[in-house]
């Protein structure tokens, strides 16, 4: 449906130049959606896969071994969508501090994704609302350190961004400008909060985050935080047990349809085809979440039962195999302390495992050497790496 333009231009000066930034009308849309029946299927199809989703906890014995992992993946894919070029394998090894060497700039960006998607669940556990505080928060975490870390981590920008071009002036798109942010995000909290939204939270979410991307609130992380929003907002409202659902991966296979659809609600006010786009992604990533658990859940078994053919020998095989499957890529030390082995006989279960095919060296170094779970990580980094 095309609506016209979801919001009005406002005309500032910005280094000596006019410029028309955007500021986006408050959440929900005037016209209601347009809900037909295709639609209506969309919306049961992706509402039905995060059911699946949510229960993947009744599959896995320890649903904190795929989190822990399937979050490292999401934020890989995340910042790869803003340019880095950091592979799971090198967060895994920049999380040992025993291995030197990882690319520090691209890597440490990665690795504050996950302390900020950390610091966010923690802060809902505690009681804390889904809000402008904890956005800031976030973003915080999410440019301490590395690239970023001096452009007000933590603050609402107080100066004019945009998206594209080389300046305010030739850019695709100009958000609003800096003193009209904090209305803008105020106005995107009680959206969030109000009791009379006529939308589920999914559709929420999908508006919402239109909305985030829009304000473009920050000066760097805006993509980050928005995408995290999406996961945050189905956490908050309870329909999913923990925020796991990450889009990053969909978002990054149809990029240029996702950056078409966010223009296309500013410009012509469709909201239906951002939504249908959305529903879809929401549907078929639930649906990738599932079927990954379902995989690794087989590769364990299968490599478990590979172990205990060993004999004697397999009890602390085993223990060490656990270490594995909660932490994909370890070292010999770290093994030791999380088995309690000591480190000759950490050495000999790797050893045993290698011997497997289910842990590969992967270092090439004499010392501080890396082991890493080879088929786990294989199986995240399908996509991770496309």
């Amino acid at each position: 449906m095309h609506r016209g333009m979801t919001g009005r231009h406002e005309t500032t000066a910005v280094s000596g130049e006019t410029v028309r930034a955007f500021v986006p009308a408050p959440l929900p849309p005037d016209q209601p959606l347009e809900v037909t029946p295709a639609r209506r299927k969309l919306l049961e199809e992706a509402t039905l896969a995060l059911g699946r989703l949510d229960s993947i906890t009744l599959l896995l014995p320890d649903p904190e071994l795929f989190l822990y992992s399937y979050v490292r993946r999401e934020a890989v894919l995340s910042s790869q969508i803003e340019g880095t070029q950091s592979t799971l394998t090198q967060l895994m090894l920049f999380e040992l501090e025993e291995s030197p060497g990882v690319p520090f700039d691209d890597v440490v960006e990665v690795s504050n994704y996950v302390a900020a998607l950390d610091h966010g669940v923690a802060r809902l556990k505690e009681g804390f609302p889904l809000s402008n505080r904890l956005f800031r928060e976030m973003h915080a975490v999410l440019l301490s350190r590395g690239r970023g870390s001096n452009k007000d981590p933590g603050e609402f920008r107080r100066s004019q961004n945009w998206i594209g071009g080389t300046r305010p002036g030739n850019a695709l798109f100009v958000p609003p400008p800096p003193h009209l942010v904090p209305e803008c995000m105020a106005d995107l909290e009680r959206f969030l909060h109000d009791e009379n939204n006529p939308y589920p939270s999914v559709l929420k979410a999908a508006l919402a985050h239109v909305q985030f991307e829009t304000i473009h609130p920050f000066l760097d992380g805006n993509g980050r935080i928005g995408r995290l929003l999406i996961a945050f907002i189905l956490h908050h409202d309870g329909i999913l047990s923990r925020p796991q659902l990450y889009l990053s991966l969909y978002f990054k296979r149809h990029r240029e349809t996702y950056y078409r659809l966010l223009d296309l609600v500013r410009t012509e006010g469709d909201w239906e085809a951002w939504v249908d786009f959305f529903l879809e992604g929401v549907r078929d990533m639930a649906g990738n979440a599932v079927e990954t658990a379902r995989r690794l859940i087989a590769l364990f078994d299968a490599d478990q039962q590979k172990i205990q053919a060993l004999g004697r020998s397999a009890s602390s095989t085993l223990r060490v195999f656990q270490a594995f499957k909660a932490r994909p890529l370890l070292t010999i030390g770290r093994i030791s302390g999380r088995t309690g082995l000591s480190f000759p006989a950490a050495n000999q279960a790797v050893a045993r495992l290698e011997a497997l095919g289910i842990v590969r060296e992967i270092t090439g170094r004499r010392r501080e050497r890396a082991y890493a779970y080879d088929q786990y990580v294989a199986i995240l980094n399908e996509e991770a790496e496309e």
